[in-house]
């Protein structure tokens, strides 16, 4: 080989050669985005094309009539809406109180008392709330909340728990404040975990919020109850997919936002 050739062979390769970075995929992909939404969308306009060509009796027209059922369903979404809320505000901060210090031993208790919460048949739960409370929605928001906090609170207790203490004595070490710590390192790493045990408890409270009826707290259940009892196949069927297709729907929108709200460094 000559020098010249040598030359050629260890000259460096032009920037604008260099292969192009390699892109991070996509959070969402447009299968993620479509493929539930337009199944329930075909769901419902098939279970409407079936009402638009079933024999109805008056019973049945008078069950589904004058918007009761945009009424049960506004119901059954504020009843899951106002009690996830709660079981938030109630179980992160607990989970979080729970892994402090002294706090700690608390955690035996505390899981205790929320296994307590979901091993209690939701219906004898409340109906041990209607006695002591008397009917109303209060009754059941109370029930369906001691039902959906224990996946919240397990898994933010099991994401501060599993983070690296190596990481933690580091942010220490650079100065960082306990709050600091716990703001910018430790949550931040426990959130799909916590993210998971939300998604767990909207999807809970989707199906318990049908118990609601049996408390004056309307929902969804208003339509499987009369159907049953009444013998008005319709009506049933119309309560149950609903009730189907909107837990369906909360966990597909909490699957999104699981993505989102997921730091990119803890991406899989």
């Amino acid at each position: 080989m000559t020098a010249t050739e040598a030359e050629e062979t260890t000259e460096p390769l032009d920037e604008s050669e260099a292969p192009p970075p390699e892109r991070r995929p996509s959070r969402l992909t447009w299968q993620k985005l479509t493929f539930l939404p337009v199944t329930l969308i075909a769901v419902l306009l098939a279970t409407w094309l079936w009402f638009q060509q079933a024999d109805l009796d008056a019973l049945t027209r008078n069950a589904l009539s004058g918007g009761q059922v945009t009424k049960a369903l506004w119901q059954h979404i504020q009843l899951t809406v106002i009690s996830t809320f709660f079981v938030l505000i109630i179980a992160i901060p607990l989970g979080i109180l729970l892994t402090r210090g002294a706090m700690r031993r608390a955690t035996p208790v505390a899981m205790a008392f929320a296994n307590m919460g979901q091993a209690t048949p939701a219906i004898g739960l409340l109906a041990l709330l209607v006695i002591w409370l008397g009917i109303g929605r209060r009754a059941a928001l109370i029930g369906i909340i001691a039902y959906a906090i224990l996946p919240v609170l397990s898994n933010t207790i099991t994401g501060l728990k599993a983070n690296d203490p190596t990481l933690l004595e580091a942010a220490r070490g650079i100065g960082m404040s306990p709050t600091g710590v716990l703001t910018r390192v430790e949550l931040p790493l426990a959130v799909p975990l916590i993210l998971a045990g939300v998604r767990t408890a909207l999807v809970l409270n989707v199906g318990t919020a049908t118990l609601a009826v049996f408390g004056g707290g309307g929902g969804l259940g208003v339509l499987i109850t009369t159907g049953i009892t009444n013998q008005r196949m319709p009506v049933l069927v119309l309560g149950s997919i609903l009730t189907v297709v909107l837990a369906l729907l909360v966990d597909w929108l909490a699957s999104i936002a699981e993505l989102l709200l997921r730091p990119r460094g803890l991406q899989p």
